[in-house]
């Protein structure tokens, strides 16, 4: 499987992840990229450099949940792959957790059905180490058990039975991508704020550092480029279909750990303070990695303390306080 000169759609492309996946794909040398997003998460500001750097991107202010409107897209496009990235995210799910289930089932199956119907070639679903839960053991591979703890890994569960339901019944070309908890520069500094970019902010202002819980909870960290390189190589590789994946490091790091690791690139004065844990947060997490490196010759490439100094010299140079 080769993307030069394809029609590659991205959605939630204008986000976090997705904008830097979008960046790695203009590598590729497709023929064009598509952008669909409604920016619920995502920014504009996010693709700048994509747009600098590829004539034929294209960004679509578009709710995926509408079928019509998408499929009137692709009739009259032909797309090759999809890379499906959309969701409402986490938090949201802790206000708002029946609105979040629908929209994050009703976002994939409209690119189920439109693969189905043979609209495009190949769906590269976007899951998330969330949905197995806490870890029952570790390392986690493939196979351990789904134990979603709050509505958004739910939602993210159900859209990986529903994929793997596709391929399974109707042949589809279907892989599902697994990142675990990614890092990087881009992520929201405004909304939804998590952990990294929250620590950074605060540690930008001397502020006093917050940790919900004891910070002895525990993830597999990586940075955002390698997650991008992953999900590249599963598209292209002819051995993922109907596979989910796991994309991550195989390395476990505390979250108080994480939080001293930002700080190193700090002179800090302040403070770290704990405070009640998040809801539904999962306590341990730990990726077993065997299957990409089997499948795809996959390798996390970033160490933390090299993809943390990039991550930090982002928000110094890029965030106004």
């Amino acid at each position: 499987m080769i993307l030069r000169n394809k029609h590659i759609v991205v959605t939630g492309g204008a986000g976090f992840i997705g904008s830097h996946l979008v960046d790695a794909l203009i590598k590729e040398n497709p023929e064009k990229i598509t952008v669909m997003s409604n920016f619920f998460v995502g920014s504009k500001n996010n693709l700048a450099r994509a747009e600098d750097t590829f004539p034929s991107l294209e960004i679509l202010n578009q709710d995926i949940t509408k079928y019509e409107e998408v499929e009137d897209y692709f009739k009259n496009n032909s797309v090759d792959t999809v890379f499906n990235l959309a969701v409402i995210p986490i938090v949201t799910s802790l206000t708002e957790p029946a609105w979040t289930f629908k929209n994050n089932v009703e976002m994939s199956s409209v690119f189920c059905e439109l693969l189905r119907k043979d609209y495009f070639k190949k769906l590269v679903q976007f899951s998330s180490s969330e949905v197995y839960g806490t870890a029952k053991y570790v390392p986690m591979d493939e196979n351990h058990p789904l134990n979603p703890e709050t509505p958004y890994a739910a939602s993210k569960a159900a859209t990986d039975h529903l994929a793997l339901s596709y391929f399974r019944t109707f042949g589809s070309d279907i892989s599902l991508v697994r990142p675990f908890n990614n890092y990087g520069p881009r992520q929201s500094a405004t909304k939804f704020v998590g952990l990294v970019p929250g620590t950074i902010l605060r540690a930008m202002k001397d502020e006093n550092v917050i940790i919900q819980g004891d910070g002895e909870q525990t993830r597999d960290y990586i940075f955002v480029e390698d997650t991008a390189e992953g999900a590249i190589k599963v598209a292209k590789s002819n051995n993922t279909k109907g596979k989910a994946i796991n994309i991550a490091t195989g390395r476990e790091i505390s979250i108080g750990n994480i939080v001293n690791e930002i700080l190193n690139n700090f002179d800090y004065n302040g403070k770290i303070v704990h405070t009640e844990a998040r809801l539904g947060d999962v306590r341990r997490h730990l990726a077993k990695i065997d299957l990409a490196r089997d499948l795809i010759d996959f390798e996390a490439k970033t160490s933390l303390s090299e993809g943390m100094k990039k991550t930090v010299d982002w928000y110094k140079k890029n965030i106004s306080l």
